[in-house]
């Protein structure tokens, strides 16, 4: 059953590749409405390869920043994984709404899993190896460390599990006329300790980023003032991925990567740990 976070993510995605926003009618809408909805918006976005899938029957693991219609329906984890838990940065998201970490992470399956509340950064909350995989769909983009934050989710993997990652194709969003993130700029961002409240990217946000196909951004004074607040809200795209740019964040942090998918939307990569 669809419910309001997955409208939320089916309206952020509408406005992304430049249709109407939903918002002004979302409450009226039947739920065979946001079916269709999903079926023209991720059609793209399906991953078939049920050999990959496999991997996570019957395994544990956390999602950063969910839950997602990604691991719903176009690569669905969360029908096969024994459980999921998921943290999100803070109680109120602008994708999530209100968050309660004494609830369970309601990720449609189940009784749900547990809710940490922290940033992705900094799981000290979370022991080594205690999960079988990772999971995170476009929510590295909007960390301003990303080196640092997949440390710390390696850390929490077992040897031999996964980290999945979906980052945006910034050619179906409002970053398309920004350049691919250098490798280099997130390695001095690791040894420099930059953190939630950096905005070194923000000249080049305010300059490049296409409003036209954010609607819910606002105008550019809106948006300009949001961004501003970022560590706030965690709206801002602080890096913009391709798929040789993961490629080198994974040999950084010695992950192998075992799978490669692009569609319009998205940059997928599966990677394992070394035994």
């Amino acid at each position: 059953m669809f419910e309001v976070r997955d409208l939320n993510y089916l309206r952020a995605m509408s406005q992304a590749v430049g249709s109407p926003p939903l918002r002004t009618f979302a409450s009226r809408l039947p739920k065979f409405i946001y079916r269709v909805g999903y079926r023209v918006v991720f059609r793209k976005r399906r991953v078939r390869n049920r050999a990959l899938l496999d991997a996570f029957q019957g395994k544990s693991g956390l999602e950063v920043g969910g839950p997602s219609l990604f691991f719903r329906y176009s690569f669905p984890i969360y029908r096969v994984a024994k459980s999921v838990d998921g943290i999100n940065f803070a109680g109120t998201t602008m994708w999530e709404g209100q968050i309660d970490a004494k609830r369970s992470f309601d990720y449609g399956v189940g009784s749900g899993g547990r809710q940490f509340i922290v940033e992705a950064t900094d799981l000290s909350e979370i022991g080594d190896n205690t999960y079988d995989f990772v999971l995170s769909c476009h929510s590295l983009e909007h960390v301003a460390n990303p080196l640092r934050a997949l440390y710390e989710w390696k850390r929490v993997v077992k040897p031999g599990g996964y980290v999945l990652l979906v980052l945006p194709n910034k050619e179906a969003n409002f970053d398309h006329l920004r350049p691919t993130t250098p490798f280099a700029h997130l390695v001095d961002d690791l040894n420099n300790g930059v953190d939630e409240r950096d905005l070194t990217h923000l000249p080049e946000i305010l300059k490049l980023h296409d409003l036209g196909r954010d609607k819910a951004a606002g105008d550019p004074v809106t948006f300009e003032k949001r961004s501003r607040d970022n560590h706030r809200n965690r709206g801002l795209h602080h890096h913009v991925f391709d798929i040789p740019l993961l490629r080198q964040v994974l040999a950084a942090v010695e992950i192998e990567e075992v799978f490669t998918h692009e569609s319009y939307y998205d940059h997928l990569v599966i990677a394992r740990l070394e035994h």
